[in-house]
C-alpha cells in the first residue's frame, strides 16, 4: 500500500438519533434534495425572462408537482435496481423488493420514474410536458450532488484500485488497497457541473426551446457517469457486463455504461427537436 493512501474520514451513517428514530444521512440528502429543487424550481417559474411568455407551472403548483416526482423516484429507483442490478436475488425472495430501508435504488430507474411522474403532472395540469420536463431537469443534479456525497458517507459505491493516485483512500470494508473516491467524481460532475451547465443554459434562453434542457441534461448525464463508472468498482453481483478491467481506463463495460446510452440518444434527439423550435 503507498505511504501516501488517506484513510477514510468515518462518518456516523446516521445523522441524527432522535431515541429510536435514527435520521440517516443518505435518506436526508433525498429529502434535502427534494427541498432543495423545489425551492430553485419557485425561483425559475416566477422569472419571466426565462420563459419568454411559455407556459410553465406556477409557484403554488409545485408542490403537487414535488409529491408526483418523489414518488415516481422511490418507486422508479427501485424497481430498476431490482430489475437491472439484482434480479435473480428478488425473484428468489420477493418479499425483499418493499424493503428500501436496505438499500437498492438505481438513478435510471428513478429517472423513468420521475418522467412518468411530470407526465401525469402536466397531463393533470394542462402544462407543455417538455417545459415540465424542462424545469424538472434544472433542478435534478442538486439531487444528484447530495446523494452523492451521501454514497461517500455511507463509504459505499466505491472506487477501483488506485495505487499510484495520490487521492486514493482506502474505504472500510473494500479491503486493504487504496481506491478512487468515485462517489465524490460523480458529485462533481453529475451535480456541481452539470448544475453549472444547465444554469448558465437557462439564463441563456434554454426555457424559451421546449425539450433542450432536458436533452442536455441526458447528455450530460450520460457522459458524466459513463467517465465516472471508468473509476468506480462495478457492482459485485454484476462485474462487468462486457470486458474485464482492474484498474481505471482499462477497459470493462458496466450497467451504469449500458443503461446511460439509450439516455444520452433520447437526450440529444430531444436537443436536435428543440433546435427547431422559434426561442
Amino acid at each position: 500500500m503507498p505511504s501516501f493512501a488517506i484513510a477514510f474520514p468515518m462518518i456516523d451513517p446516521v445523522a441524527l438519533q432522535l431515541g429510536p428514530l435514527s435520521v440517516k444521512w443518505y435518506g436526508l440528502a433525498y429529502v434535502v434534495g427534494l427541498l432543495g429543487g423545489w425551492w430553485y424550481a419557485r425561483r425559475l417559474v416566477a422569472s419571466e425572462p426565462l420563459w419568454g411568455g411559455r407556459a410553465r407551472p406556477k409557484a403554488e403548483e409545485l408542490d403537487d408537482m414535488l409529491l408526483f416526482v418523489a414518488l415516481g423516484v422511490v418507486l422508479g429507483g427501485r424497481l430498476g435496481f431490482v430489475l437491472f442490478y439484482d434480479l435473480q436475488r428478488y425473484l428468489s425472495r420477493p418479499q425483499d423488493i418493499l424493503a428500501i430501508w436496505q438499500g437498492g435504488m438505481s438513478f435510471h430507474g428513478g429517472l423513468v420514474g420521475a418522467a412518468t411522474g411530470l407526465w401525469l403532472f402536466a397531463k393533470r395540469r394542462g402544462y407543455p410536458m417538455l417545459s415540465v420536463f424542462d424545469l424538472a431537469a434544472a433542478v435534478v443534479p442538486i439531487g444528484l450532488f447530495l446523494g452523492r456525497i451521501a454514497n461517500f458517507i455511507n463509504a459505499e459505491l466505491w472506487g477501483r484500485s488506485a495505487p499510484d493516485v495520490p487521492w486514493a483512500m482506502v474505504f472500510p470494508n473494500a479491503g486493504p488497497l487504496p481506491r478512487h473516491p468515485s462517489q465524490l467524481y460523480e458529485a462533481l460532475g453529475e451535480g456541481l457541473l452539470l448544475f453549472i451547465l444547465l444554469a448558465l443554459l437557462v439564463r441563456a434562453g434554454g426555457f424559451r426551446r421546449p425539450g433542450l434542457v432536458a436533452g442536455v441534461f441526458g447528455m450530460g448525464y450520460a457522459v458524466a457517469r459513463i467517465v465516472c463508472e471508468f473509476f468506480r468498482e462495478p457492482d459485485p453481483q454484476l462485474g462487468f457486463l462486457f470486458g474485464r478491467s482492474v484498474d481505471a481506463l482499462s477497459g470493462g463495460i458496466t450497467m451504469g455504461m449500458l443503461l446511460s446510452l439509450p439516455l444520452f440518444v433520447a437526450g440529444l434527439f430531444l436537443a436536435l427537436r428543440a433546435r427547431r423550435t422559434a426561442a
